[in-house]
């Protein structure tokens, strides 16, 4: 599977399986940075990357009221959803630039909330609405204005 050019999912299972792909090559200390509207099935690429690293993907859900879901795996996988932050500061509070510059993988929803905290070698994936069961999914190093 190509990860540089756009990747069209037809349906959750293939964005999930695309997210295991994904997590492939990712290593300790990565944090990736997803954008989408709600719907758009950040998390379902979410389940597919902890996949990779042996985490159940049914354990995997939105830490939309928690902000961060811990799981343990070959690595520790961090998901981070920043939608209902308020202000970076919330994020420097839970810890989350020690999340960052760890030994795990952080996925963040939202990013855009805290995007002063989010390391410059991060890795910006947006997903993108075609229809009801199809996304497109691009994959890139800088976050694009």
């Amino acid at each position: 599977m190509d990860l540089t050019a756009p990747i069209e999912s037809h349906s959750v299972e293939e964005t999930i399986k695309t997210g295991y792909e994904f997590g492939k090559k990712l290593k300790p200390g990565d944090v990736v940075c997803l954008e989408g509207d709600l719907g758009a099935g950040k998390t379902h690429f979410i389940k597919g990357v902890a996949s990779y690293f042996g985490i159940d993907p049914e354990s995997v859900s939105s830490p939309t009221y928690t902000l961060i879901h811990e799981y343990s795996g070959e690595l520790p996988v961090y998901h981070f959803d920043c939608y209902r932050l308020k202000s970076e500061q919330e994020a420097l509070e839970i810890g989350a630039e020690e999340y960052f510059y760890g030994e795990g993988v952080c996925l963040v929803e939202w990013p855009g909330i805290i995007d002063s905290l989010i390391p410059d070698e991060a890795i910006w994936i947006k997903i993108s609405h075609l229809s009801d069961s199809k996304r497109t999914i691009s994959i890139h190093q800088k976050q694009q204005g």
